[in-house]
């Protein structure tokens, strides 16, 4: 019950009191917890629905306190799970002519130019913008529900502050991270000037590259890319659509894909055109994921995991992409400015995420494209150094996100001290009451912290 809000704050467990109402309902579905958060799962009160924009029950108000803590009226674990493992999703049989089309496209696919692809991915993805869950343009129902829990928390201990181990090291405000998918052989050329153009604003990206039948890749081209301090991953097997269509087959291209992530020296993976299946993920034989989309309205596979942070799926991390793609940008809403990833940026950043890109070194060749990248580039430096943004490689993420899952908050000399590898780079934070609001109060900070309008 109360592993998802420990995990997520670090704090010491004699905080995390919370137990269940009564037995929980057999069929899962959607209910609220409060008057704006969607959840999925059973509950153990009122009533659940099998869509989202229906009238839903308000599970809210079955919330009781006893002497133990919070009494749930649901299951916080598998609510938490449900959304991050996109369990809410129907099952693919459930869409077949959405799948027969979706297979034939990808069978005409390499054919067709931009020009000629975005009209059929229009028209796949019409109605997106009526998707009641999740919501869009980011959806942070995980990071509500958590905070909501530690209000409840605070409020029925009665305590003044709840420490924990803040979200990034060295008590940066937040989290910035890009990454380059490179798809084509035109792209491949450009990756070496895009490399400039990153270095010119001092920031590092990975490169997913697709080990088989793209293009060449050549052991040269690789060293190019480490050489130069960015990172290289694996980027499916062939880019083909069809990586998680079949377990045995998967299980075939898994083991080939984590050869070549050995030979690459990379330590994360991601599907290509964001597929996913997180039940399979144990086969790869990677550090981190980056593959599931936050909110996927825009995505050939829909659903999304519905939270701004890192969480792990068995032993592999997770990375989740926060943002809209470059190419949904500029091809499917026809946006050529950064005003949509400034708006998702700020939402991200008022919880203290994880802002993640996907930039394709092939659709920002031309120059409309490429002067709108370097407006986001500029931005992105501006938080960094203004408002204490972290932004580091992925692999970066990754390590210090298992080394925070480690650490531990014991009192010393009458002080919370944080033990564990990694500790020196981590602040102790104490969640806190103002009024109905929860507040955070980073202490012992090597940057302190800065008021900004970024």
């Amino acid at each position: 019950m109360t592993m998802p809000l420990l995990d997520f704050y670090r704090c010491p467990e004699t905080f995390g009191g919370f137990s269940l109402t009564s037995q929980l309902c057999t069929e899962p579905g959607y209910f609220r917890f409060g008057h704006d958060l969607v959840c999925f799962g059973q509950c153990a009160a009122g009533y659940s629905s099998r869509s989202s924009n229906n009238g839903l029950f308000d599970a809210f108000r079955s919330v009781s306190f006893n002497h133990s803590g919070v009494r749930l009226p649901f299951d916080l674990s598998q609510v938490v799970d449900n959304l991050r493992l996109e369990r809410y999703v129907p099952p693919p049989d459930a869409g077949l002519m959405r799948r027969a089309i979706r297979d034939g496209y990808y069978l005409i696919r390499p054919f067709l130019g931009v020009s000629l692809r975005k009209h059929f991915q229009k028209l796949f993805l019409r109605g997106w913008d009526a998707i009641p869950f999740p919501g869009w343009p980011v959806d942070m129902t995980v990071e509500r529900l958590l905070e909501k829990l530690m209000i409840l928390l605070l409020k029925s201990q009665e305590a003044g502050a709840v420490p924990f181990i803040w979200f990034w090291p060295d008590g940066a405000s937040s989290c910035a991270m890009m990454t380059h998918d490179v798809e084509t052989g035109t792209g491949l050329g450009f990756c070496p000037e895009l490399m400039d153009v990153d270095d010119a604003w001092g920031i590092k990206a990975s490169f997913q590259i697709v080990p088989e039948k793209r293009y060449p890749v050549t052991p040269q081209f690789l060293d190019s890319i480490r050489n130069r301090g960015f990172e290289l991953n694996v980027q499916d097997l062939n880019h083909d659509g069809h990586l998680f269509d079949n377990r045995k087959r998967f299980l075939v291209r898994a083991e080939a894909i984590n050869g070549y992530a050995k030979a690459f020296g990379a330590r994360g993976f991601r599907a290509a055109m964001m597929h996913r299946n997180p039940d399979w993920y144990e086969a790869l034989g990677v550090s981190y994921d980056l593959s599931i989309p936050n909110t996927a309205h825009l995505e050939p596979q829909h659903g999304g995991c519905c939270t701004v942070f890192p969480y792990f799926i068995g032993n592999v991390l997770e990375l989740p992409l926060t943002t809209t793609q470059d190419y949904s940008l500029f091809h499917i809403l026809n946006d050529y400015s950064i005003e949509l990833w400034k708006r998702q940026i700020g939402l991200i950043r008022q919880r203290h995420g994880l802002v993640s890109f996907i930039i394709h070194p092939d659709y920002i060749i031309a120059k409309r494209a490429r002067d709108t990248y370097l407006a986001l580039l500029e931005h992105l430096t501006g938080l960094r150094e203004d408002c204490n943004v972290w932004m580091p490689l992925p692999g970066e993420v990754d390590r210090w996100w298992r080394e925070r899952s480690q650490m531990q908050l014991v009192v010393e000399d009458g002080r919370w001290v944080i033990k564990g590898p990694g500790s020196e780079r981590a602040r102790v934070a104490f969640a806190t009451l103002d009024g109905e609001d929860l507040r955070y109060r980073v202490s012992n900070e090597v940057t302190p912290p800065v008021a900004c309008a970024c």
